[in-house]
């Protein structure tokens, strides 16, 4: 019997890390991986990964910054 699941996943982003084109790649190509199996007919499960939350802390804590400032500037670093 075939089944007609597919998963894909992107790689861990990490929050405090800067932007780079391997996060604009890996997000498209998987983007566009999950819509063709999704027309091929697959129901298709498309899960962005990230940094484990308790990291997240782990990561402000040794930043030093209010969490709101911290999250704020990283922010921008990917609008930017």
């Amino acid at each position: 019997m075939t089944s007609n699941r597919y998963y894909i996943t992107t790689p861990i982003y990490y929050v405090n890390d800067s932007p780079h084109i391997g996060h604009a790649y890996t997000t498209l190509a998987c983007d566009v991986m999950a819509r063709f199996m999704r027309l091929d007919g697959c129901m298709v499960k498309f899960l962005t990964a990230r940094r484990a939350r308790s990291k997240n802390r782990e990561v402000l804590r040794c930043s030093r910054m209010d969490p709101q400032a911290f999250t704020d500037k990283v922010s921008q670093n990917f609008r930017d």
